[in-house]
């Protein structure tokens, strides 16, 4: 006598393998009375609009990335001028100790106190000065993780090593986009040079393909390919893609849960639509000339970057949730020559900078559209390069460094947070990556402890297992 096994069963069965298959297909194309939910069903993942955990603040995003590492203690907190020239009193890790030095650099340029708030700012940042009454300053943060690649990953991935989701992605992820025409994430790279760890900015990691970043080129054609071809324009694209769409219906059906295949499909489809919304969304030419000489498009030192973040004022106000504008690999780095690097990556980034959030305020979209500037570390207050005034540089400092938010919820005219008397450490009200993220994703009307990612038998989070407190004293 034979085992009745399980595959003797399915095989005999009137309920094979073939049927029950069947029955998926005709539930996917609502063709049964009753839903089916067969053990092997896979989750499908789009961009349509999602319900938050509770009332969300922000609706989009615009990360302004410095990559390179801003000097806080230049910029927006001032530090040291009375201890020029002194020898440091601690213990401090270099990164290049070959230049290293112990001697403190005060700050070569004045800060002077501006708007209602009285917030302290840099000479080098008259733009943000004249604004600074929208902005929400934090003074605290850090990752301690003393690299670029490492701490880049750590502010937008919440992990240190490479392949995991985005900020950007997670966003899409837990909300989807509001337009179904354009992408829901978009990365802007400098057109000199991608930042450092490259297109890992806007991966999707091991979340499904559907969330990747859309890069949007810094030079004309800004996206590549979205004209067809003379040959196929008007009647015969329509029909081609009419084509294009039964096929892939087809081989969809033949192959679900392919999330690999779903995105891609969703890829084609959406570039379909971009045609026309993106070609508008990224016309400036019907911009007033009053809001492209705001941004600085009428100055070759700013007209690239104001370019930039016009762009992204326009994606946001059509629905793209998530848009990161980058600075080019390492031009915050100011390991030498300070005096120099510093005020011309200032030039090129202020006045744009200041234009986004005074653009946004006046359209009455900053409530909802959260601004964040920063880099992925500070600057050390010791000297780096001792090699005369033109040369003098600092290192990188991961223990306390400054961002700055605008709108979506963050408090405006508002610091808070503070380094030691050095600006090395941050030593009150510290905000780690990690607490960053659980922020940020609760202004978005999103718990960072419930918004996971199942793979195999794990549950995956930004958070990374990490407790990630939302700083509530940062809100409005």
């Amino acid at each position: 006598m034979h085992a009745f096994t399980r595959r003797s069963f399915l095989h005999h069965s009137t309920f094979g393998i073939g049927s029950i298959a069947l029955a998926y297909l005709l539930n996917q194309e609502r063709l049964l009375a009753a839903p089916a939910r067969p053990e092997l069903q896979r989750k499908h993942y789009d961009l349509k609009p999602k319900t938050p955990h509770h009332p969300p603040r922000a609706r989009a995003m615009i990360s302004l990335f410095m990559q390179g590492g801003p000097s806080h203690i230049d910029l927006l907190d001032p530090k040291l001028n009375q201890l020029d020239g002194k020898p440091f009193p601690g213990t401090i890790k270099y990164d290049n100790a070959a230049e290293a030095s112990s001697k403190i650099l005060g700050s070569p340029w004045k800060f002077a106190r501006h708007g209602k708030s009285s917030i302290e700012v840099s000479e080098l940042l008259p733009h943000l000065a004249r604004i600074i009454d929208e902005v929400c300053v934090v003074r605290s943060m850090y990752t301690g993780v003393n690299n670029h690649v490492q701490s880049i990953h750590a502010l937008n991935t919440g992990r240190i090593v490479s392949g995991h989701p985005v900020l950007g992605s997670w966003l899409c992820y837990g909300l989807g986009s509001e337009s179904q025409e354009l992408p829901a994430f978009v990365a802007l790279p400098d057109p000199v040079s991608l930042p450092v760890s490259g297109v890992e900015h806007w991966s999707n990691g091991w979340l499904p393909s559907v969330f990747q970043g859309t890069v949007i080129r810094s030079r004309e054609p800004r996206i590549a390919n979205l004209d067809a071809p003379p040959h196929l324009k008007g009647a015969p694209q329509a029909e081609l893609l009419r084509y294009l769409e039964q096929l892939n219906r087809d081989h969809r059906a033949a192959h679900p849960g392919e999330l690999d295949l779903d995105a891609r499909i969703a890829s084609y489809e959406l570039a379909a639509r971009m045609q026309t919304a993106a070609r508008e969304a990224l016309d400036l030419s019907k911009e007033p000339s009053r809001i492209k000489a705001m941004y600085g498009l009428d100055d070759p030192a700013t007209a690239e970057y104001g370019t930039r973040c016009l762009i992204a004022r326009r994606l946001v106000e059509r629905g793209v949730r998530f848009v990161q504008v980058f600075t080019s690999n390492q031009q915050w780095d100011n390991h030498g020559s300070i005096r120099t690097s510093l005020p011309a990556v200032c030039r090129k980034t202020d006045r744009p900078t200041a234009a986004l959030v005074a653009d946004l305020k006046q359209r009455g979209l900053l409530d909802t559209t959260l601004v964040a500037w920063g880099g992925e570390m500070g600057r050390l207050p010791v000297i780096q390069n001792d090699a005369g005034p033109a040369k003098v540089g600092r290192d990188h400092n991961t223990y306390g460094f400054t961002w700055w938010f605008a709108g979506g919820g963050f408090k405006a005219g508002f610091v808070y947070g503070a380094t030691d008397e050095f600006g090395h450490h941050a030593i009150e009200n510290k905000v780690s990556q990690h607490d960053l993220h659980a922020t940020l994703l609760h202004l978005f009307g999103l718990d960072a402890r419930k918004l996971v990612y199942s793979r195999g038998n794990t549950e995956l989070s930004l958070l990374n297992g990490h407790e990630g407190k939302v700083v509530t004293d940062l809100f409005r």
